[in-house]
């Protein structure tokens, strides 16, 4: 979290970290900062539902909020599965999930790590097969999955940053090579045509 705004980072520690975009932010950071900033308001959390919005309230003193159902309702944990004999192995949904819960390799079989999933529900458009459904976790998500959840977010997050980066600079590296295997090709050009005119 933007440690210039600590308010952002109280408030970010409040959320569930389901990192759904319900909220219509890109994940639960963004939306602690919107807050914090007064550009979002309390209610816009189906996962964190009233409970979430009642401790917002008070740690902004502000008044509680009903739970802006347009966003989605507020339900038990349920978690993603993946009707494995139908999976056929694209990674859309590994890259879809914001926590890291989907494991699996291209043309092969996907899995959902039940215990890390939160819930947010992005894989399931994500499935070009339709072969992922949610189902009830038959447990709560507790402060504890939230923070693990985050910590696996900020992780996710780092390592597409770095990719970003090495492909930026493999980009870079080969619009020099090429510029260079140019500049060699006319240098040989011109000694050829020296050679020939000699």
């Amino acid at each position: 979290m933007d440690p210039v705004n600590p308010l952002a980072s109280r408030i970010d520690a409040v959320l569930p970290q389901t990192q759904c975009r319900r909220c219509g932010f890109a994940g639960c950071a963004p939306y602690a900062a919107a807050i914090a900033e007064g550009e979002a308001d309390i209610d816009r959390c189906p996962p964190g539902g009233d409970e979430t919005i009642g401790v917002l309230a008070k740690l902004l003193d502000r008044p509680p909020r009903p739970l802006d159902t347009s966003r989605g309702e507020h339900t038990p944990l349920r978690v993603a599965k993946i009707v494995e004999v139908d999976c056929i192995g694209c990674t859309l949904c590994i890259a879809a999930c914001p926590v890291d819960a989907i494991i699996g390799a291209q043309k092969r079989m996907h899995a959902v790590l039940s215990s890390q999933c939160s819930g947010c529900e992005l894989c399931v458009p994500a499935c070009p097969v339709d072969c992922i459904a949610m189902q009830p976790a038959d447990r709560a998500w507790t402060r504890a999955d939230a923070d693990a959840a985050r910590a696996r977010h900020a992780q996710r997050q780092a390592r597409i940053t770095l990719a970003k980066a090495q492909r930026l600079r493999d980009a870079e590296a080969r619009t020099r090579k090429h510029a260079i295997d140019a500049a060699f090709e006319r240098a040989r050009a011109r000694r050829d045509r020296s050679i020939a005119a000699s």
